[in-house]
């Protein structure tokens, strides 16, 4: 059997007690900075690049890194690297298409924007042995800050995919959530993303505008129609997600 025993050492003398003070009162301890201490005050201290100013601008800015609109989870952290910043992105654009916020319409939009910028991206890299400069830098993460917020207000405004309440309905969907898996995993890549939501986009119109030709319905002949589009499309979100 093992014991637990407390020893209580603490031996009170009246009128000897000592009262030590480790806040700097009265008989407390004295700290004193140490000269290398001193040293690290004299040290020349960098003033934040203008990249970090104006990721501070945006974090302040973008409602969705308020915690009352993420609750803590912030769909745009601050990042430094533009390659990183350009996958966030990404991934952001490819919730807003699997969840329905964003449309076919938006989401072309957005990646043809992306597309642009990575295309630039690459000329600046190509022209400076790998590297972009600071006013690059500064110039794309501007851009993608513009991208970041338009992002989040297509997200926002009320516009979404058609439901799935019919077997075309339901197929668009289907398609949607092929295109969001290729945009996340990275296999498709912006331009692509971009083409295949155009031509998302433009079958939308089309259905949209049958049924309100037909009284909300579509014909036998429409729905096969759109049906030979979406298989074409599918085709190219088979190849486009293959192509490496």
């Amino acid at each position: 059997m093992i014991h637990n025993t407390y020893v209580d050492r603490t031996v009170v003398h009246e009128g000897e007690v000592s009262h030590v003070s480790f806040n700097g009162g009265p008989g407390g301890v004295r700290a004193v900075a140490t000269e290398r201490e001193r040293s690290y005050e004299r040290e020349t201290h960098v003033e934040a690049t203008s990249e970090q100013r104006t990721h501070e601008h945006t974090a302040a800015s973008d409602r969705s890194n308020f915690a009352s609109e993420n609750h803590g989870r912030p769909a745009n952290p601050a990042m430094s690297h533009v390659g990183a910043r350009a996958e966030n992105r990404q991934d952001r654009i490819a919730n807003g298409v699997r969840s329905g916020q964003l449309t076919p319409g938006e989401t072309s939009h957005l990646e043809s924007r992306e597309a642009n910028i990575n295309h630039e991206v690459k000329n600046d890299r190509a022209a400076n042995g790998g590297k972009l400069t600071p006013e690059e830098r500064e110039h794309v993460n501007q851009q993608r800050n513009n991208v970041s917020k338009s992002i989040y207000n297509d997200k926002h405004n009320g516009a979404t995919q058609p439901g799935a309440n019919s077997e075309v309905g339901q197929r668009q969907r289907n398609q949607q959530q092929r295109i969001a898996n290729g945009i996340d995993s990275g296999k498709m890549n912006a331009s692509e993303a971009a083409k295949t939501e155009k031509n998302e986009q433009h079958i939308n119109r089309q259905v949209a505008a049958d049924r309100k030709a037909n009284g909300g319905k579509l014909t036998p002949s429409e729905k096969k129609q759109v049906n030979k589009e979406q298989n074409k499309t599918s085709k190219e979100i088979h190849h486009d997600k293959r192509n490496g």
